[in-house]
């Protein structure tokens, strides 16, 4: 018997301005600051390539999030990526974006993450030498575990902890940007020489693949703009926090990764570098796909569906300049420099569509995807929310 007292499972809208502005960006300021300089400067070959890199990676990074509050705001439901494909494009390509991000670019990004906290973590441990993969590994583990177990258990306490972190974080970059300039100050002529005119943009490499890596990983250090959107049904007022708390949070990362770029010099492992440069190659490929296929969905809403209802729109020729970004990220650096990995990850990206069609558009098996839902909903204590799909 159905109880017809019982209110509809919705999701709490829990997180404000502040923590709008600490989930985006203490998300952005994570380990890619720390790994992407050397990637970036190797890749376009000058300190003055490298900077325009990271400032046009920041003014991408802010447009593809102002055209994301569109989004936002026409279609006010939580899941980002796959939410707006599901409901723009229907289910078939949010079926393979919904893959593609649970299987490989959140657990990509993840690791990455948490393998950067275990290397400076256990570096005091470990003086002087290289700390045991193993031990690396573990506590990567435990760090993506307390992370995931904070999150799961009270969205006012995860987005406690997020303000906590956030702080600690800008500290601690304003502290290596403020000792870079006392280093700059009392003689450093390294940096110096560096960013003359006659030498900021020596032996700059302008190939397409080039151009493209180097974007991938600063694109990749500034990832986290769209997190805001994976949690729209919990902000409260969305139509106000959400454009601000992005515009707040993507402007004082870009700032600090300015800053942090022109101070900050260090040299990083082999193991870390090979990690990194992989995890952004296989995140800016796929990611970047899935962001213009959304975007030209925006696109699409205001050419087609300009009566839809929206708080907060931005001229159609931004979401336009992104997806023109997006392309040539995608495209360009199998054009230029073809390599086996972009094979990989298209052929996976393409592997879903072993489920899809068979279970899916031709409903082979109906009852079995069903029992699979019904199992992990009752074994990870979940519901859908009520909303009208």
């Amino acid at each position: 018997m159905v109880d017809k007292g019982r209110e509809p499972l919705k999701m709490k809208r829990a997180i404000g301005l502040v923590g709008g502005v600490a989930l985006v960006s203490g998300t952005m300021i994570g380990s890619g600051i720390f790994m992407s300089p050397q990637f970036v400067l190797s890749y376009v070959g000058s300190p003055g390539a490298s900077l325009v890199i990271w400032a046009v990676a920041g003014v991408v990074a802010m447009l593809a999030a102002l055209s994301y509050v569109e989004l936002g705001t026409i279609i006010p439901e939580s899941g980002g990526e796959f939410i707006y494909i599901l409901r723009i494009y229907g289910s078939c390509p949010a079926f393979f974006a919904a893959v593609t991000f649970i299987l490989v670019v959140k657990p990509f990004s993840a690791a990455a993450m948490g393998i950067s906290i275990a290397e400076y973590a256990m570096a005091p441990v470990y003086p002087g030498c290289q700390p045991p993969q193993l031990a690396v590994k573990c506590t990567a583990a435990v760090a993506i575990l307390i992370v995931a177990t904070v999150n799961i258990l009270n969205v006012r306490l995860a987005v406690r902890v997020q303000v906590v972190f956030l702080v600690a974080k800008v500290v601690a970059l304003t502290v290596i940007v403020i000792g870079g300039l006392v280093e700059i100050i009392q003689g450093n002529n390294v940096i110096v020489e560096n960013f003359k005119v006659e030498n900021s943009f020596k032996g700059t490499h302008y190939s397409a693949s080039g151009l493209g890596m180097a974007f991938f990983q600063g694109l990749w250090a500034y990832g986290g703009w769209y997190n805001l959107n994976c949690v729209t049904e919990e902000l409260k007022k969305p139509e106000v926090n959400l454009p601000r708390a992005l515009l707040i949070a993507i402007s004082l990362v870009t700032g600090l990764y300015l800053l942090v770029n022109v101070s900050y010099l260090t040299v990083m492992t082999p193991n870390e570098l090979m990690s990194s440069s992989a995890v952004a190659v296989t995140w800016g490929f796929t990611a970047w796909f899935f962001y213009g296929i959304t975007l030209s969905g925006l696109i699409y809403l205001k050419i087609k569906k300009p009566e839809l209802p929206r708080p907060y729109s931005v001229p159609i020729v931004l979401p336009i300049l992104v997806l023109l970004v997006a392309i040539f990220l995608v495209l360009a650096p199998i054009i230029d420099d073809p390599q086996i990995e972009y094979l990989y990850v298209a052929l996976f990206i393409l592997s879903g569509a072993i489920i899809y069609v068979p279970f899916i558009h031709f409903k082979l098996c109906p009852g079995l995807l069903t029992k699979v839902t019904v199992f992990l909903q009752l074994f990870l204590e979940v519901a859908p929310a009520d909303k009208n799909l």
